[in-house]
């Protein structure tokens, strides 16, 4: 076939790809497309994303890289219309023209309420809204501390709303409330107060106040980021959010455990009034106060009233007195009358204690005491004579061999005996021993411990013999009173007239005793 003969260029596939990449790159190097994200499965694990952008005629590949992602202040979401802000460019290896985003934003304030919608719904089923998360507040916190902007009218509100109603000590985050760093730095300063430890250098805080002035949704946007509703959620403090103005919500407030209104509001959700508190507790001390009067007051009429109830002390003892002055007078008597009792006694017995009489009956008994050793050592003598006889007869039949040879023919005539005794022994034993139990049990049923058990006692006199009548005794004897176990009691006869005088019954036919008294 003849060759063809043409002057045009002629290019490689390499060349025409970078040719195309050049002019797609110059012509659009910098442009704002609009669309749908679709194919968005999150980052690869390179760090980069890769998505779609469509409409309803067209769709065109996007790409955003490992080191913008982190510089978007909107994340990729599927399904979201948004304007992606980039450039376009080639790539070669598969001849597609794609646009690499730098920034991207919702398309329009609908885009934006959808994307809050859904953000909205993603984290309340987490529960991360759920009212049993949300904490109750600290009555008075000791400290406070305060995230908003150090500039602006916010925290010279919340500042001087708490000096005016409760002064605490304050601690202020200074954070940016709008802006691309803003939902980090707000989620810094929440984890950083939780950080903090209650005895450390700076206290740890006993409450947060996130706060910002009014604004459009994008202003406010940062306050709908996930990482500072998470930041909200996981705080160990209790915060109170006030985002805003009061027709603003964000999605912090869902995740607070209380939503201010306003700043003003959130400062005056956070301590009480002093002076109202101040107030109360007067209050409740004044009622107190007349209470401890009242029941005081009570308490001193009611003693009063029972005291009037209450014998005179002297009429108490008056009484006892009496009894002693009794006892005091009878003693004295009772006292002269053993007294002369004994001297009477003592008077019988003297004429017999006279040495004449002692010395008579002392050489008496000496000399039968002589007499008495005389016919011992007598008597000793015979015996041990006679005792000394019957040894010698019997010491021949004493010798070892015929012992032994005794004790074989003893032992083969008794042991048929002993087999035959053993059983008898030991059921006469058994039949003794019952009758002995059986005695003794009847001889404490006879016992007149028995008696004294069921309440009676048994009267002695001092030589230890009954007393079973009152003429035995006259005023001033000395007696002794038996009880149950074994408890003696001793008491006097006082000069009472003594009972007439009773004929004795003849005693039982055992010779026992009839009464113990």
């Amino acid at each position: 076939m003849a060759e063809i003969l043409t002057n045009a260029a002629e290019f490689t596939v390499s060349e025409i790809a970078q040719a195309v990449k050049r002019t797609v790159e110059d012509e659009f190097g910098h442009v704002r497309v609009r669309g749908e994200i679709s194919g968005f499965r999150g980052q690869h694990s390179s760090g980069h994303a890769y998505f779609t952008l469509k409409d309803e005629n067209a769709v065109i590949d996007a790409v955003v890289w490992k080191g913008n992602w982190a510089r978007l202040i909107f994340k990729p979401e599927e399904g979201l219309e948004v304007i992606a802000t980039g450039r376009l460019t080639t790539f070669p290896r598969s001849s597609k023209y794609q646009i690499v985003i730098e920034q991207i934003e919702p398309a329009g304030a609908g885009a934006l309420m959808a994307l809050l919608e859904e953000r909205r719904r993603k984290l309340a089923g987490e529960g991360l809204f759920s009212a049993d998360r949300k904490r109750q507040l600290p009555y008075l916190p000791r400290t406070i501390g305060v995230i908003t902007s150090p500039t602006g009218a916010v925290i010279r509100d919340i500042l001087h709303r708490i000096a005016d109603r409760f002064p605490s000590h304050v601690l202020v985050w200074p954070v940016r409330v709008q802006g691309d760093t803003s939902a980090a730095e707000v989620t810094a300063a929440i984890e950083g107060f939780n950080c903090l430890t209650p005895d450390g250098r700076i206290p740890r805080p006993d409450l947060l106040i996130v706060a910002r002035g009014g604004g459009s949704i994008e202003d406010l946007w940062g306050f709908n980021e996930e990482i500072v509703v998470r930041a909200v959620a996981t705080s160990q403090i209790p915060i109170i959010t006030a985002v805003g103005h009061e027709t603003d919500t964000t999605l912090v407030d869902y995740a607070s455990d209380y939503r201010a209104p306003t700043p003003t509001a959130a400062a005056e959700a956070a301590v009480p009034v002093r002076a109202e508190l101040i107030g109360y507790v007067d209050d409740l001390g004044s009622r107190q106060r007349q209470a401890s009067r009242r029941i005081a007051g009570n308490f001193r009429d009611r003693l009063r009233a029972a005291s009037a109830g209450l014998p005179r002390p002297l009429d108490l003892v008056a009484t006892a007195r009496q009894r002693l002055d009794l006892a005091a007078s009878k003693l004295v008597a009772a006292l002269r009358h053993t007294g002369q009792k004994k001297q009477n006694e003592f008077g019988r017995v003297a004429t017999k204690l006279a040495p004449r009489l002692l010395s008579e009956r002392v050489r008496t008994a000496d000399v039968r005491l002589a007499e008495f050793g005389r016919r011992s050592q007598t008597a000793v003598g015979r015996v041990t004579e006679r005792r000394a006889a019957g040894l010698t007869a019997i010491a021949g039949r004493l010798s070892p061999k015929a012992l032994r040879t005794e004790i074989r023919h003893a032992r083969s005539r008794l042991a048929p005996s002993a087999s035959r005794l053993s059983p008898l022994i030991d059921a006469l034993i058994e039949r003794r021993q019952q009758q002995l139990a059986g005695a003794a049990k009847l001889l404490l049923s006879y016992s007149y411990k028995n008696v004294l058990a069921r309440g009676f006692a048994l009267v002695t006199d001092p030589d230890g013999n009954l007393v079973r009548d009152p003429q035995q005794v006259g005023p001033g004897d000395g007696l002794t009173i038996e009880f149950a176990n074994d408890h003696k009691l001793g008491v006097m006869v006082s000069g009472a007239t003594p009972m007439p005088k009773k004929k004795p019954r003849p005693p039982t036919e055992g010779g026992g005793q009839e009464s113990l008294f």
